[in-house]
């Protein structure tokens, strides 16, 4: 699973380095006061109009001819260090781009881009130093962001994944809404997140944390058999530990939404049951039997859950909304409407709990209010409608989430 250095995964480098490098016309103006011969700026020329234009074939051929005409220029080896990048002839960027520093260090950006060509050949060891200078010195942006995602999987072809996630960590504080950088760390969690979880199976193979861990992987995959079987050892080797009835009960109902087997559900109720008796602040599994309750019409014993639930956990949203219906069907607007408020105020992005607060003022003859909630509601349901949820992908739903009501009244 830890992943190999890719060239799928190019970063391209033109535009960020191009600018950092002598232009070829100011080469040519520096070759012009060396030689008569017109044939030197005329190769500086057509190289640079290729260079910009992306041609690198053409620009190859002439800054190599510039080069055999004047071997000791740091800024044709440059160039020319730039051009091999872009057409992935790293082992050939190497050499120019070390000669180009030797005959003038201060070309920064093309350090840089030695660093980053050495990444790409596999001289891990050897392209740290560079990436890292470039990431924490750079002033340019840009030239920081590539630097920082070729370190970052150097990093992971060194196998050094706790600095790879130090490094992914970090770009995610610089440029927080940058897609390929989100992409690339997220890789590199999930990479960690694995190898972590190998390490746990060979130190400690049969322990508590192993079937833990395999539970809820299998859980979050929707492989709800073999997530009971795991979650049974776990108690098998710790009988009383909180939480383990719970997700069993929740991969039991998993399994009823995948079979629609009544079997299933009757079981899920039993586990939640049992662990509100082993742990009676779990609210998690007082809202699932309010739930449970409130969709079987035991009204009263519904109430009675989802206050318990909230009791423990005041900031339950889906509970707030589980109450505000038990009360919409015993006909107590006034009482329910602090509770649909105050999820809405918990949990704005919920459409359910707009359209439970948009029907709870219709009845109070809100009028105002609820105009207000129900247009809030429909804005976030056509959004719904534009995009799927995004499950988690580590770690299991915790909890039934409200729907709008059958038949909505609105």
């Amino acid at each position: 699973m830890s992943e190999v250095h890719s060239r799928d995964m190019r970063i391209r480098a033109h535009s960020a380095f191009l600018i950092a490098i002598l232009s070829a016309s100011a080469i040519s103006g520096r070759l012009v006061a060396q030689s008569s011969d017109d044939v030197i700026p005329r190769y500086a020329e057509q190289g640079q109009r290729a260079l910009a234009e992306g041609n690198y074939p053409e620009a190859e051929r002439n800054f190599e001819k510039l080069r055999s005409l004047q071997p000791g220029m740091a800024e044709v080896h440059a160039n020319l260090g730039l051009i091999y990048f872009e057409e992935r002839k790293f082992d050939q960027a190497v050499p120019a781009l070390r000669r180009a520093l030797k005959l003038k260090p201060s070309l920064v950006k093309s350090e840089s881009l030695l660093a980053m060509s050495l990444s790409e050949i596999g001289e891990y060891s050897q392209a740290v130093p560079g990436l890292d200078k470039c990431l924490h010195r750079s002033a340019d942006t840009e030239i920081k962001r590539i630097c920082g995602l070729e370190l970052q999987r150097t990093y992971t072809g060194l196998k050094k994944d706790s600095k790879a996630v130090e490094i992914a960590l970090e770009l995610n504080k610089l440029y927080p809404n940058d897609p390929e950088i989100l992409y690339e760390t997220g890789k590199v969690y999930g990479n960690f997140a694995f190898m972590t979880m190998e390490e746990l199976a060979r130190v400690a193979p049969t322990s508590v944390w192993r079937h833990l861990a395999a539970a809820e992987a299998h859980e979050s995959q929707g492989s709800y058999t073999q997530a009971i079987q795991e979650y049974h050892e776990v108690l098998r080797l710790e009988p009383a530990r909180p939480g383990i009835h719970y997700r069993i009960g929740r991969s039991l109902m998993g399994q009823f939404w995948q079979q629609q087997s009544q079997d299933d559900l009757t079981a899920a109720e039993k586990e939640f049951e049992e662990e509100l008796r082993l742990h009676p602040d779990n609210a998690n599994a007082a809202y699932e039997l309010g739930e449970m309750r409130r969709k079987n019409k035991q009204i009263d014993e519904a109430q009675q859950y989802f206050e318990q639930a909230l009791q423990r956990y005041p900031d339950f949203s889906e509970a707030q909304l589980g109450l505000a219906a038990v009360l919409i069907e015993k006909n107590k607007p006034d009482q329910a409407l602090a509770h649909a408020e105050r999820a809405a105020q918990l949990d704005p992005a919920n459409e359910v709990a707009w359209y439970r607060l948009a029907r709870i003022q219709r009845s109070l003859g809100k009028v105002a209010e609820q105009q207000k909630s129900l247009a809030e509601y429909r804005r976030l349901h056509d959004i719904a409608n534009r995009q799927k949820e995004i499950e988690p992908v580590f770690s299991p739903r915790e909890v039934t989430k409200q729907q709008v009501d059958s038949n909505p009244q609105q």
